[in-house]
C-alpha cells in the first residue's frame, strides 16, 4: 500500500546485486506484508472488535517505518553485512515470526472494558503483530539505502507487490481462511528469503520453512488445528459448533443452542436456522414465536403482499413471509456461506428447505445493489437488525460505516415500494432511544426530498415490551401514504392477541412538541424536522447520508466520556470506536515521536524543518485520499471487500507505475509540480462531480464498474506515484545526472522518509476522523489541502 510508504532512505552506494534477485524479493516482502496486514484485519473483526481492526494499519505503518529507522541507526554496523545475506535471514526471521504472532492473536484474550489487565493484553498483541512489520522495514531501509541508483523501480516493486496481495486477499480468505492466510503470508517471507539466499545454509533453512508451512497449511485446511481460540475475551468451546468456515466477508459457524442452531458471524452476531414445518404452522410454537416479535406487523398489515427481505440470515422474515401467505420473498444475503453454503446447502433438510422453495427467491448480493437493479416493486422492504458491526476485510477503513442505513438508501426503498407498500426496519432500542430513533429521522428526510412534506401519519413504531437499557427490538414501519384507520385497528388487533409486543407510536396518538421527553418518538414527529430535534436531543439521532453513513454513531461528546449507564448499552461496543479512534490518535503521535523522530533527533542533529513538511503533506494526502476512495468505492463496488480490493490494487499499481515514469518525465525538479497539479485538481472534480458519476453508473454490470473504476482510480494514481521519489530525489541531489549530495542532504533524507512514515500513520486516523464528523467529501477536500501544501513547499525542497 503506498500508505505504508516502505520507500527507504537513499544513503549508499549501490552493490552488484542483479535487478531480477531484487525486483523479485522486494516484491515477495511486499506481497507478504500487505498479504499480513489485511488478514490481521479480518482476524482482529472476529476475536476483538472492527475498531480494534483499525489500529492493525496504524501499527503497520508505525512498524514499517521504525523498522527503517532503526536500519538507518545501525547502518554503520550492517556495513560489512552483504545485502543478501542480510536480506535472507531477516526474511526467515518474518516467517517464522508470523506463525508466532499468529498463535499470540489467537490465544491472548481481550474483553471489551477499560481495565490495566486488558489493557496489558492489548499491548501484548499488538506489540507481537508489530514485529513482522519491523523486519519489514528494517529489510527495506537496507536495500533502498544500498541501491540507490535503483530507487525509482525498488518502488514500483514494493507497490506492485502490495497491489498484488490487494487482489489475492478476498480469493485466499475465501479459499483458506484467516489462519492459513497469514499463515500463507509467512510462506511468501519465506519465499522472498530463498530468493535472497546466497549460501546453501540460507537456502537449505529458507527451503525447509516453505516445506513446513506448506505441509501446516495443507494440515489446517478445515482450521481444525488452528482457529480462534478466544473472541471477544471469551474463550470458543468448539464442543456446539457444528460447522464453520471463513471468506473474506465474514467468519461465520453454525452452533448447537439447545435444540435450535445457530448461524454466529464473526462470534458476535447471531441468527437462528429455522426448523418449522410450514404445514403445521397454524397454533404452533413458531407462530406464537414469531408472530410475537416486532416485525410481525408488516405482516399483519400486508399478510399476501411480495416481500424483499434484505439479510434474511437463517431464515426468520423468510418463514414469517411465506406462513402467513406471500406469494413472492425474494432475499437478499450478501454472504455466500449463510445463502448457499449453510441454507441451500448442509442445512437445506434442517431448514426444511425453505431456501429452495419455489415462492422464495435467493440473491447473494449487496441490498442496495439488487434493489437498484431490478425494476421489481413490492408490498414490503424489510430489513431487521441488519448491520455491519463486524469488519470486513476494509473494515479497518471502513469501521461500522452502514449505506443501508442512509436517506438516499432509503429513498430507493421507498421507490421500490407498490403505491401503498412500506418499509419495516427493526433495530436496537434502549430506555432513551438513539437507533430506531434515528430511522424515523432517516426515513422522515428521505421522505421530505421524495416530495412527502408532512408525513405525520406516515408511521407506526412497536416494540418487543418496555425500552431497557439493554435494548430491546424496535420495528419502524414507514410509507409513502398516511395509515389509514383500518391499517391501526388491525395493528391495535395484534396488539391484543400478542401482549408482548408493545405500541410506541401510532398514527391517531396527539404529536405534540410536548412529547419529547415522555416520547421522543412523538416529538421527532411533531417537530417534522429532523435535524433541529436532533441538536436539541441528548444523543445524535440526524439523518445520516451516502457522504457520511456513520448511522451507529450516535453519542455525543458527553456520553462517551461521562454517562456510565450508556457503556452497559448494547450498542456501547460500536460507539466505543470513537474512543477507540481518539486513543490510537494519541498513541500513534506519541510512537511516531519515540520511534521515528527521537531516534534521528539524537542521531542527526539539526534539521531545516520547512523541507521535510513537503514530505509530512504527501504522507497526509495520499493516505486521506486513498481513505476516502475506499469509503466512496463501497457502494459503487456493492461490498467494502471490492472496494478495499479494487480501490488499493489500482492506486498501488498506477503509483507504481507513476514512480518508474517520474525518472523519465521528471528529468528535472522543476517539473515536480507538473503531478502534484494534476493530483489537486482531479481531487476537486472528484468532490463536485464523483458522487454524481458514481450515482448514474451504479446500475451498470459489475464488470463494467470494475472497468470505470480503473479508468477513474488509474490516472490518479499515476500522478500520486510521482511527487514522493521525485521529492527524495531532489533533496538528496540525485536527479538525471548528479551525485549524491552531502552528509547534510543525506541526514534530511532520512528525517523526509521518517516524517513521511509518521503523516501516514496519523493521517489513516485522521481520515476516520474527518469522514465521521464532517463527510467523505470533506476527506477529499482535506486531502486536496495536502497536495496544496506540499506544492507550496516544494521550492524549499528544490533548494
Amino acid at each position: 500500500m503506498s500508505a505504508i510508504l516502505q520507500t527507504a532512505p537513499i544513503v549508499s552506494s549501490s552493490s552488484e546485486i542483479s535487478e531480477k534477485t531484487i525486483l523479485f524479493g522486494l516484491g515477495l516482502t511486499s506481497f507478504a506484508a500487505m498479504l499480513l496486514e489485511l488478514a490481521l484485519t479480518r482476524l482482529f473483526s472476529v476475536i476483538l472488535f472492527y475498531h480494534f481492526a483499525f489500529l492493525a494499519i496504524s501499527i503497520a505503518l508505525l512498524g514499517l517505518g521504525a523498522g527503517g529507522v532503526f536500519a538507518y541507526l545501525l547502518k554503520k554496523r550492517l556495513a560489512g553485512l552483504g545485502t543478501r545475506k542480510l536480506a535472507a535471514w531477516l526474511g526467515v526471521a518474518n516467517a517464522i515470526m508470523v506463525v508466532i504472532v499468529l498463535e499470540v492473536v489467537l490465544h491472548v484474550p481481550v474483553a471489551l472494558n477499560v481495565t490495566r489487565t486488558n489493557f496489558r493484553r492489548l499491548t501484548e498483541l499488538y506489540v507481537a503483530a508489530a514485529v513482522p512489520f519491523f523486519l519489514t522495514g528494517f529489510l527495506f531501509s537496507v536495500v533502498f539505502a544500498r541501491e540507490t541508483w535503483r530507487v525509482t523501480r525498488l518502488y514500483g516493486a514494493d507497490l506492485t507487490g502490495g497491489a498484488l496481495a490487494c487482489l489475492a486477499v478476498v480469493p485466499l480468505l475465501n479459499w483458506i481462511g484467516g489462519p492459513n492466510t497469514i499463515l500463507a503470508a509467512g510462506l511468501v517471507m519465506a519465499l522472498a528469503a530463498l530468493i535472497w539466499s546466497e549460501s546453501s545454509r540460507e537456502s537449505g533453512l529458507s527451503t525447509l520453512l516453505i516445506l513446513a508451512l506448506i505441509a501446516l497449511i495443507t494440515a489446517n485446511h478445515s482450521n481444525r488445528l488452528i482457529d480462534v481460540v478466544y473472541a471477544k475475551g471469551v474463550f470458543r468451546d468448539r464442543a456446539w459448533t457444528e460447522f464453520a468456515r471463513w471468506n473474506a466477508l465474514s467468519r461465520v459457524e453454525v452452533d448447537r443452542q439447545g435444540q435450535a442452531k445457530a448461524i454466529v458471524i464473526d462470534a458476535d452476531a447471531s441468527t437462528y436456522i429455522m426448523n418449522c414445518d410450514l404445514a403445521h404452522w397454524r397454533g404452533s410454537e413458531w407462530e406464537h414465536a414469531l408472530m410475537s416479535a416486532p416485525p410481525a406487523l408488516a405482516n399483519v398489515l400486508r399478510p399476501h403482499g411480495e416481500f424483499a427481505i434484505i439479510g434474511p440470515g437463517g431464515g426468520v422474515d423468510v418463514l414469517r413471509a411465506v406462513a402467513n401467505g406471500s406469494p413472492s420473498v425474494t432475499g437478499i444475503e450478501i454472504n455466500p456461506i449463510i445463502a448457499d453454503t449453510i441454507m441451500r446447502g448442509r442445512y437445506a433438510d434442517y431448514s426444511m428447505h425453505l431456501y429452495d422453495r419455489p415462492d422464495v427467491h435467493i440473491h447473494v448480493t449487496d441490498g442496495r445493489s439488487y434493489l437498484r437493479s431490478t425494476p421489481q416493486r413490492f408490498d414490503v422492504v424489510q430489513m431487521t437488525l441488519v448491520d455491519t458491526w463486524a469488519s470486513t476485510a476494509a473494515g479497518a477503513f471502513a469501521l461500522s460505516e452502514n449505506n443501508l442505513y442512509t436517506v438516499e438508501a432509503f429513498r430507493e426503498y421507498f421507490e421500490h415500494l407498490k403505491p401503498d407498500g412500506m418499509i419495516a426496519i427493526t433495530r436496537w432500542e434502549f430506555r432513551q432511544p438513539r437507533e430506531a430513533l434515528r430511522v424515523v429521522a432517516v426515513a422522515m428526510e428521505a421522505l421530505h426530498r421524495s416530495g412527502v412534506m408532512h408525513p405525520e401519519r406516515n408511521f407506526i413504531v412497536a416494540s418487543q415490551g418496555p425500552l431497557n437499557e439493554d435494548g430491546i427490538p424496535v420495528v419502524v414501519l414507514a410509507k409513502k401514504t398516511a395509515f389509514s384507520v383500518e391499517e391501526e385497528a388491525a395493528v391495535q388487533e395484534h396488539f391484543a392477541r400478542y401482549p408482548q409486543i408493545s405500541s410506541i407510536l401510532l398514527p391517531s396518538q396527539p404529536q405534540t412538541g410536548s412529547n419529547q421527553g415522555s416520547n421522543p418518538f412523538a416529538g421527532l414527529i411533531a417537530s417534522n424536522d429532523p435535524y433541529g430535534f436532533a441538536r436539541g436531543y441528548a444523543y445524535n439521532v440526524a439523518p445520516v447520508t451516502d457522504n457520511a453513513p456513520f448511522f451507529f454513531f450516535t453519542l455525543k461528546a458527553r456520553q462517551i466520556l461521562g454517562e456510565r449507564g450508556v457503556q452497559q448499552a448494547m450498542d456501547w461496543k460500536v460507539n466505543l470506536g470513537v474512543l477507540v479512534l481518539i486513543a490510537v490518535l494519541a498513541i500513534s503521535a506519541l510512537a511516531v515521536l519515540i520511534f521515528l523522530i527521537l531516534p534521528l533527533a539524537v542521531k542527526g542533529g539539526r534539521q531545516s524543518p520547512l523541507p521535510l513538511l513537503y514530505f509530512v503533506a504527501i504522507g497526509l494526502g495520499y493516505i486521506l485520499v486513498e481513505i476516502a476512495f475506499i469509503q466512496r468505492f463501497v457502494l459503487f463496488l456493492g461490498h467494502p471487500t471490492y472496494a478495499l480490493t479494487v480501490v488499493i490494487f489500482l492506486l498501488m499499481l498506477s503509483s507504481g507505475m507513476g514512480s518508474l515514469l517520474s525518472r523519465r518525465w521528471l528529468r528535472s525538479p522543476r517539473r515536480v509540480w507538473i503531478p502534484i497539479v494534476l493530483v489537486i485538481l482531479a481531487l476537486a472534480a472528484s468532490v463536485f462531480l464523483l458522487p454524481h458519476l458514481l450515482e448514474s453508473w451504479v446500475r451498470l454490470a459489475f464488470s463494467f464498474r470494475l472497468v470505470i473504476s480503473g479508468l477513474l482510480l488509474a490516472p490518479l494514481g499515476l500522478a500520486m506515484g510521482m511527487p514522493f521519489p521525485a521529492g527524495l530525489r531532489a533533496l538528496s541531489g540525485k536527479f538525471v545526472g548528479g551525485l549524491a549530495g552531502d552528509a547534510a542532504a543525506e541526514n534530511s533524507v532520512e528525517w523526509a522518509w521518517s516524517m513521511n512514515a509518521g503523516a501516514s500513520v496519523l493521517g489513516s486516523v485522521l481520515a476516520i476522523m474527518i469522514a465521521i464528523q464532517c463527510g467523505l467529501n470533506a476527506t477529499l477536500g482535506c486531502g486536496a489541502a495536502a497536495y496544496i501544501l506540499a506544492l507550496l513547499l516544494l521550492p524549499l525542497v528544490r533548494r
